[in-house]
């Protein structure tokens, strides 16, 4: 079996589209797994795969990259809180916010954060998805080693979590029922309307173009007028007019009314 014969498996197996990856850093992760693991190739690590679910979860979820942190690169989470959502909020209170890349919970709980300084929590609710599971399991129960919220301002740390452990801290449960998590491909799956504000960071990196091309056409059409879309710091949108955004700050773009 070659590296084509693979994806097409993965994909009834998973419904993950490698093609919509990029594959010389994709097929570098994936080779590096299977010779770790110790099989001889592609054929016999999809036959383990179908029978195995440890493997399996491990496989979802080094394929998807998990790597997350609270309040990751400080200055645009300054740019959010001083100039996007005092407009986003002008307009309406009841703001809808869409995390579409979750991981681990650490951007949708950093969200939930950020707005207690404009909004009471039990005004909050923020919609938090990934494609995966073992990602969103650990999101749900809200524990962290020190080191995921080492770049959070001591403020939101006080006031945000409690200690449960010797490096683990759990996020309190006012903030944990802001978020609801769901299971969800960027690639396939139907996408959430009417929103006020789209954060997709440090993801869409790991796509084709034509990938993101599809995404970024999607993101828009599930936004408001003047609805804001949040990205990475390694993902700007070069020629976004052609998708119907116009840069307002660096990494955060405005739906353009039609």
């Amino acid at each position: 079996m070659d590296y084509s014969g693979f994806k097409a498996e993965v994909y009834k197996l998973s419904g993950i589209d490698l093609n919509a990856y990029k594959e010389k850093q994709m097929l570098r992760r994936i080779d590096s797994l299977i010779s770790r693991n110790a099989f001889t190739g592609y054929i016999d690590f999809i036959d383990e795969l179908k029978i195995n679910q440890r493997l399996y979860n491990d496989f979802i979820n080094y394929l998807t990259i998990n790597v997350s942190e609270f309040y990751r690169n400080p200055g645009q989470w300054e740019v959010l809180e001083k100039e996007i959502l005092p407009k986003l909020l002008d307009k309406n209170k009841n703001i809808k916010i869409w995390s579409s890349a979750a991981s681990t919970g650490d951007e949708p709980y950093t969200l939930v954060m950020v707005l207690n300084k404009f909004l009471p929590l039990d005004r909050i609710k923020i919609l938090a998805t990934d494609i995966d599971k073992e990602a969103l399991a650990k999101a749900k129960t809200g524990v962290y080693a020190e080191r995921s919220i080492k770049g959070l301002p001591k403020t939101y740390f006080d006031k945000y979590f409690q200690k449960c452990g010797e490096d683990s801290y759990r996020v309190i449960e006012d903030v944990k029922r802001c978020v609801e998590f769901k299971q969800m491909n960027l690639l396939s799956d139907k996408y959430p309307e009417a929103l006020d504000l789209i954060v997709c960071r440090n993801v869409l990196i790991y796509f084709t173009e034509e990938a993101k091309d599809s995404i970024y056409k999607k993101f828009n059409r599930s936004l408001v007028d003047d609805g804001i879309l949040f990205v990475g710091s390694t993902e700007q949108i070069i020629g976004s007019q052609k998708y119907d955004f116009k840069a307002i700050k660096t990494f955060f773009y405005q739906k353009s009314k039609v």
